[in-house]
């Protein structure tokens, strides 16, 4: 048995993790210092601020939690609602139904909207909800990876205000990629992760509170009930206190910094068009192969392109293919949509015209055979 692990070369067009360029791979190779460290604290300092340009926010409690886009759903529902809140989740996908139970799990009393896979809500239609439940909290995903669906939510947030209760959204797909302004929005919450259109590796999740939802974690009347995630303390680690919480993934927040660097570098707006211009393209390319997509037309994600398998191809043996001939992965259709739809990710480093031709000239050929 081989001591060595060899690692095959891809190109990484599935839901996430996306390409990593070389310049935050090489960030994370640099020395590892201690987490109290001044040098440190400074990169600590910067990374809020990048992520606040990223956010489009002045909320001065924007940091990483330490875990994945899961953990930072899980931050904003352990924080933010206490037992017996009402929440009002929107479910059209795996991501808000798993909304719905991490609010079960915090012991809110979970409302939940459905509308069919693929499908976005009318904001209306949320908006007549808040009024018939009263909830204290509003959640939403903006882009649903299990469905490749683009939910509208820039005019919902003053809806929300005006009904006093928080609105909670989910950026994990949707945040480097597409249009995510959390003040302009008057969104209350958000969180994101790192391995989408930020192209960084798995392992950190952004989370940004407005001003309304710290005051409402000050005013909670009972512990927040993960010690881990508790915001109260957190906030005081990455807050001039400095007090010590738990010890920070050191090397994962130099690749954070990076990307976030090269992010900015390009600029927001280049960024978006860029997704949106390599989204075209691919659409383009899968309506002459008779590709067709399976989110709601005039509401596809650009960064992640849910379609309908071809006919003659089956699933995992193509997507096996695809990984074997041409070292493409794609991913596989969840839920609703399992064996039925793939779902093509375009996520930051992975959002290239190269990627996008390479890919339809495996399908082409692929189909041809």
């Amino acid at each position: 048995m081989s001591d060595t692990f060899h690692l095959p070369q891809r190109i990484l067009m599935g839901p996430g993790p996306s390409d990593v360029p070389p310049r935050v791979l090489a960030a994370m190779a640099q020395p590892t210092i201690g987490h109290l460290d001044p040098a440190f604290m400074l990169l600590m300092n910067g990374i809020c601020d990048q992520l606040r340009a990223v956010f489009c926010t002045s909320n001065q409690l924007t940091l990483p939690m330490s875990g994945t886009g899961s953990a930072g759903m899980e931050t904003l529902f352990a924080n933010l609602v206490e037992p017996g809140d009402k929440a009002l989740i929107c479910v059209n996908g795996v991501f808000g139904a798993r909304m719905a139970d991490v609010a079960e799990r915090c012991g809110a009393e979970v409302h939940r909207i459905e509308t069919p896979w693929g499908r976005i809500f009318p904001q209306e239609e949320i908006v007549a909800a808040i009024d018939r439940v009263r909830p204290a909290v509003v959640a939403i995903v903006h882009a649903e990876t299990s469905t490749g669906a683009h939910q509208p939510i820039d005019g919902l947030g003053a809806a929300v205000r005006e009904r006093g209760a928080l609105l909670l959204v989910d950026c994990v797909t949707s945040l480097g990629g597409a249009p995510v302004e959390v003040d302009a929005w008057q969104i209350d919450a958000a969180y994101s992760g790192t391995q989408k259109c930020l192209s960084c590796p798995p392992g950190l999740s952004p989370v940004t509170l407005s001003p309304r939802a710290v005051e409402r974690l000050e005013r909670r009347k009972t512990k927040v009930q993960s010690w881990y995630l508790d915001l109260a303390m957190i906030r005081k680690y990455w807050g001039a206190e400095r007090v010590y919480h738990h010890t920070a993934p050191i090397n994962m927040l130099y690749g954070l910094h990076e990307a976030l660097r090269a992010v900015l570098e390009e600029g927001l707006t280049a960024r978006w068009k860029r997704h949106r211009a390599m989204h075209n393209l691919l659409r383009a390319g899968l309506a002459e192969l008779g590709i067709r997509y399976v989110s709601q037309e005039g509401h596809h994600l650009p960064m992640l392109n849910a379609v309908a398998i071809p006919k003659g191809l089956e699933d995992a043996t193509a997507r096996r293919r695809l990984l074997d001939d041409y070292g493409i992965e794609i991913g596989a259709g969840l839920g609703d949509f399992k064996g039925n739809a793939w779902r093509i990710g375009l996520m930051g480093h992975s959002a290239t015209r190269r990627n996008v031709t390479l890919l339809l000239s495996a399908l082409k050929e692929m189909l041809g055979r």
